[in-house]
């Protein structure tokens, strides 16, 4: 049996107006399909649901059996359909966005006062995680869009790079009177103790790349997951730490030394990762532009 809910919509409209003619006009359609919907349902029920004269329509027994059944059918269908209506809704006004925590603290908060300012209705959360959360959440839909250095590209993610920023070396707080060097080469860095992040980290990554060329050769005092955390201990005097340039407002703020690094200069870029195949909402594209100018002023 193959039923279909514009047939059930017109049996109830027939039976409420009892004329095929106004049932037609309310639907609207013309008479002649009314009769056919009709006549197709009948068809597929195996029975006259209707007695027809020129003067009345009214049910047979069979159709006062349907009518209760086809009155709860359409009705759930039209529940349904205003529960998804209202998902839908709570969806479009709904912006997620995960990013590692340095790069929240220094990129979003900004970002998101102007784009809560353009678009009141919208709810934006963040959730700040380490980058391999951030790529899982983007993933499994829990994100609109995440932020990182996604050095490799990864299966089922689009990447968008947003700037670029360089590696660079802090070092402890120095003396009042000692000179802050403003670059340094990679071969100074062979003898000094580092701290560092996760070697599974992308930036981690990359950095001990460039570490093993100079034949580095102490291990790293500490691991820590979070930029921040390095930056915390290096300020405590428990070593140096490579971190790109983004974070260099708060490396600052903590006194630190900062070295830009050199011989080579290295580069890495700030991406902005979706998930591949899905349509990004208007309110998505919008936060994305405002991202991209934020990122790119930070990088200057």
């Amino acid at each position: 049996m193959h039923v279909s809910s514009r047939q059930l919509l017109a049996f109830l409209e027939v039976a409420r107006l009892r004329s095929f003619s106004k049932a037609a006009e309310q639907i609207p359609m013309s008479q002649s399909g009314m009769s056919m919907l009709i006549k197709d349902l009948e068809d597929q029920m195996g029975a006259r649901l209707f007695d027809r004269s020129p003067r009345s329509v009214t049910l047979t027994d069979a159709g006062r059996q349907l009518l209760p059944v086809a009155q709860r059918i359409v009705q759930d269908l039209r529940s349904l359909g205003s529960t998804i209506e209202g998902s839908e809704a709570a969806t479009r006004s709904r912006l997620d966005v995960a990013a590692t925590p340095m790069v929240t603290m220094s990129l979003l908060p900004d970002v998101v006062r102007e784009f809560t300012d353009s678009h009141p209705h919208v709810s934006t959360t963040i959730a700040d995680v380490d980058v391999n959360t951030v790529r899982q959440r983007v993933l499994d839909g829990e994100a609109d869009i995440g932020l990182g250095f996604f050095v490799k590209p990864a299966v089922g993610l689009l990447r968008q790079p947003l700037c670029r920023f360089r590696l660079m070396c802090i070092s402890p707080p120095a003396p009042t009177n000692s000179r802050r060097r403003s670059s340094r080469g990679w071969s100074s860095l062979r003898d000094l103790p580092l701290i560092g992040l996760p070697p599974d980290n992308p930036i981690q990554s990359l950095v001990e790349t460039h570490l093993a060329r100079i034949g580095h050769v102490h291990g790293k005092c500490q691991t820590a997951h979070f930029i921040g955390t390095l930056i915390a201990m290096t300020r405590a005097g428990l070593g140096h730490a490579v971190i790109p340039s983004f974070a260099i407002e708060e490396c600052k703020r903590h006194g630190l030394q900062i070295s830009m690094l050199i011989d080579p200069v290295v580069y890495l870029d700030l991406y902005l990762v979706s998930r591949r195949g899905i349509q990004p909402k208007p309110t998505t594209l919008d936060f994305s532009a405002r991202l991209k100018t934020a990122a790119t002023k930070l990088a200057k």
